[in-house]
């Protein structure tokens, strides 16, 4: 047999079907309208610029931030605490706007430009252009959260010094251990603003006013928080997805406390879900001549 023969004779494997192709496209252009688009690219340096200039603060304050901010006073000594201490501060409000401006964006902006009507035109199919823009908020999302840490132990490690790290618990773990654990917090954070943007997604579906959804959804977040924050209403705090955003600060114990971290996605599945659900309905259903 000759060597074109054999060749000729190796499996083939099969390309992908054409539905995969069809959304792969459609996902590519998703990621291409929501990353070339100015004002995306304006918040994700103002996301990754925030834990350079906390890295400054702190390195420069004659009087130090305070010694309650237990995460921040342990900069000092070990810069990679910088990414946790971002993490923390960035995760109950400003990480929560980015993700809701994409999202709430999605469909709503659609309809406010006028192109929703020539997309739905597009024999792509509802549900799958739903699920691209879910993705790409998901996938902007995972960007805004990799950025701010890769800000973060930029700065941390060019300002303060590195090595072994003394969790909260007191136990002390290897460099390599402590970047295992910041892609956990990387993975939880991801987890949160995802469920976060099916949620605003879903109200995307419901209005034609891209700040009215952004406006709403943050309105939401902040009075989630505050009812959190409210003692007498400490059974409802369970319920919040507010509530679980910071839940990743038991990454910082040792045992980690992985009951609680899945205690979180499990709430997080849950808004996801039903938010999640509540878009197709809305969109699979949209007349697109209103």
């Amino acid at each position: 047999m000759s060597a074109l023969e054999g060749a000729a004779a190796l499996p083939v494997p099969p390309a992908p079907p054409a539905a995969a192709r069809a959304f792969a496209r459609l996902l590519g252009s998703e990621l291409l309208l929501i990353f070339r688009r100015p004002r995306n690219l304006v918040i994700l340096a103002a996301l990754a610029l925030l834990p350079v200039a906390i890295a400054v603060v702190v390195r420069y304050s004659s009087g130090g931030i305070g010694a309650e901010v237990t995460l921040f006073t342990r900069v000092t000594g070990n810069g990679l605490f910088l990414a946790f201490g971002a993490m923390a501060v960035m995760t109950p409000f400003l990480l929560p706007i980015a993700v809701t401006v994409v999202a709430g964006d999605a469909v709503a902006g659609e309809a406010a430009s006028g192109t929703l009507r020539y997309l739905l035109a597009v024999p792509a199919g509802r549900t799958r252009l739903l699920a691209a823009k879910y993705l790409g908020a998901v996938l902007y999302a995972l960007a805004a959260v990799l950025l701010i840490m890769l800000s973060a132990l930029a700065a941390g490690w060019a300002l303060f010094p590195s090595g072994p790290v003394a969790l909260l618990s007191g136990t002390t773990i290897s460099l390599a251990d402590s970047l295992l654990r910041l892609l956990i917090v990387a993975g939880y954070a991801t987890a949160g603003m995802a469920a976060l943007a099916a949620v605003a997604l879903a109200v995307s579906t419901l209005a034609d006013s891209p700040i009215g959804v952004v406006a709403g959804v943050v309105v939401g977040v902040v009075v989630f928080q505050l009812l959190g924050a409210l003692p007498d209403l400490a059974p409802l705090r369970p319920y919040l997805i507010t509530s679980w955003w910071t839940a990743f600060d038991e990454v910082l114990r040792s045992p980690m406390g992985v009951a609680r971290l899945v205690d979180g996605l499990l709430v997080y599945a849950a808004y996801t879900l039903v938010a999640l659900s509540t878009a197709w309905a809305r969109f699979t259903g949209r007349d697109i001549t209103g």
